[in-house]
């Protein structure tokens, strides 16, 4: 048994795309499917990619579901909370947290520790971020920074 992907559905691909390249992670693959009305687009950190080759061991799937034909409104997707978080290990997590903000993000939960923090993508799913290796010193302005919303 493999572990292959986990999918997100999310209401602005563009956003959701951008958001995940902010955290390292790179589109391997998009399909458009017309006659089910979906984009599926798959994204690898570079930690997974199979050396030798261009595809990934573990990936994470954006599902679009198109805007209804008939002009309805789309399904309202909620609750991102309860699907958990993904996990992604990164080699400096102030680097990538410093990034992170500067593009926009809000650090729900910084990284105080050296060690952990968690962020949201714009459909609401948690990220939790990890320290690779040791936790680093505790430093300044995460050290005493304030949680943000809930993660």
């Amino acid at each position: 048994m493999n572990y292959l992907h986990t999918m997100l559905r999310v209401a602005d691909p563009d956003a959701t795309v951008s958001f995940f390249e902010q955290l390292g992670l790179r589109e391997m693959r998009r399909i458009e499917n017309e006659r089910g009305r979906f984009t599926l687009i798959f994204l690898a950190a570079p930690g997974d990619m199979v050396e030798g080759s261009n595809k990934a061991s573990a990936e994470v799937e954006l599902t679009y579901n198109w805007p209804p034909a008939d002009g309805s409104a789309p399904e309202e997707y909620r609750g991102g909370r309860n699907f958990g978080h993904l996990a992604y290990r990164v080699d400096d997590i102030y680097d990538t947290c410093r990034r992170l903000q500067q593009a926009g993000v809000t650090i729900n939960r910084p990284p105080r520790d050296g060690h952990m923090a968690f962020v949201k993508s714009p459909d609401g799913i948690s990220v939790e971020l990890l320290q690779a290796g040791d936790p680093l010193p505790p430093a300044e302005p995460w050290a005493s920074m304030e949680n943000e919303g809930s993660w």
